[in-house]
């Protein structure tokens, strides 16, 4: 069950970094920039007009908010270009909007107020009814700018597909430059990176809890792979496994009391659970296999795992308890690292189909299987906590990226990172 030669694979490789410090700002070299490729069937047309005070302010939020809607895959950006003045005071006339295709309009306004904070207000409309759908204002910090424009987003998300948006929740990944390691915990988007880790050691594995208030991960610092969590918000960690061997691959229970980990301590690589905070493991699998990158199911009864126990990795299912283990992938010969969506219906996973390494989606009840990428060094996915979205690692004209993509391969957004390569992304929770 050997990785690919390509860099290290999520939870298999073995390493992580030192000093973990409070987290500080991305230096702007290594900002992200969104590409969005593909087309859907069904998507929502939108019009988003810059908002009034755009120019002058420090984040522009009607971009950020376009990009996000078109980055779901469930919406179209209609050109705002040629409206007058709008502003969420407005009643817009809505027949050229017609005319331009747009089903909804959101304008809005952005200006400083006296205590040096931004009052970010919008509204959104109905196009084809004329009426106005909902509307929000935010007072906030500078450096809250984008946070405001994620929420925008969210509240027209949901407003238009009756789902949760996902726009304000973080991603975490993993960069190498050079010899130096950096773990980040970023906007859903790529942007606003903060550095959580740094380390001339490897770094791989990094997990959310559910309330999203903290972050497993394994380090190296020691010269051997140990379970550390990580506060978000302080810096501070406390070492969770630090046992004779390997300690790898922490998965977060949904409760956050248990987290599932690999450990060699008694011999081969083998499940185990352990107290979020530390103390004695408790063994789950018994084999003669390596059984390797557990993940919770939503409800925390069961556990899904790699294990090479048939000959080569397959994927397993088995309670979170322990117990016997159910084989859930039957078509390929190495299928790796996976990610179930939130509601238990899809499984996100790695094959190796012909050498390549590629994303698969399954839909469990059926089991049927589709193959969403054309890259062929796909790593890590990660389900969005709406489900409707992956992020996950890859090359890509020759550069190491992080992508997401639509469950149906259709739309797909590429995260471009400027400086080091990118790897082992993981999807944080709604935020409370």
């Amino acid at each position: 069950m050997n990785p690919p030669a390509h860099r290290p694979r999520r939870r298999e490789a073995l390493g992580l970094l030192g000093g973990l410090a409070a987290l500080h700002a991305l230096p702007a070299r290594a900002q992200f920039r969104v590409e969005v490729t593909g087309i859907g069937l069904t998507q929502l047309p939108i019009a988003v007009v810059p908002f009034r005070g755009d120019a002058d302010a420090p984040q522009k939020i009607a971009a950020i908010v376009q990009a996000d809607l078109e980055r779901s895959g469930q919406f179209r950006a209609v050109d705002p270009s040629g409206a007058g003045p709008l502003d969420e005071a407005s009643r817009p006339d809505v027949s050229p909007w017609r005319q331009k295709g747009a089903d909804s309009l959101a304008v809005g306004s952005v200006a400083r107020l006296a205590d040096g904070r931004f009052d970010v207000r919008f509204r959104l409309w109905d196009v084809v009814r004329g009426q106005e759908l909902t509307g929000q204002s935010y007072a906030v910090t500078a450096g809250d700018l984008r946070l405001a424009a994620h929420r925008i987003a969210d509240a027209i998300y949901e407003k238009l597909t009756g789902d949760k948006g996902v726009f304000s929740t973080r991603i975490s990944y993993v960069t190498k430059a050079g010899s130096r390691y950096n773990l980040w915990v970023a906007d859903a988007d790529g942007e606003n990176a903060q550095s959580a880790l740094a380390s001339p050691e490897p770094i791989i594995s990094p997990a959310w809890s559910a309330n999203g208030a903290q972050l497993a991960y394994v380090s190296f610092e020691s010269r051997k792979p140990v379970v550390y969590v990580h506060d978000v918000q302080s810096g501070r960690r406390r070492l969770i496994a630090n046992f004779r061997g390997s300690n790898s691959a922490p998965a977060w229970s949904p409760d956050g009391r248990t987290l599932a980990v690999t450990l060699t301590r008694d011999g081969g690589s083998q499940l185990y659970t352990i107290s979020s905070e530390g103390g004695e493991p408790r063994r789950l699998t018994q084999s003669s296999g390596i059984d390797t990158e557990p993940v919770y199911s939503a409800d925390g009864r069961s556990i899904l795992f790699v294990s090479d126990r048939g000959g080569a990795p397959q994927i397993y299912r088995m309670g979170a308890s322990g117990g016997e283990p159910q084989r859930v992938t039957f078509t390929g010969s190495y299928n790796i690292s996976p990610a179930l969506s939130p509601d238990g219906r899809w499984l996100a996973y790695i094959s190796r189909i012909g050498g390549a390494f590629k994303l698969q989606v399954m839909e469990l009840a059926s089991g049927n299987v589709q193959s969403v990428t054309d890259t062929t060094a796909d790593e890590s996915p990660s389900f969005a906590p709406n489900g409707k979205l992956i992020v996950y690692a890859t090359r890509q004209g020759g550069r190491e990226a992080l992508m997401t993509t639509t469950l149906d391969g259709k739309i797909k957004a590429r995260l471009a990172g400027r400086e080091g390569d990118i790897r082992e992304p993981d999807w944080g929770p709604f935020q409370k």
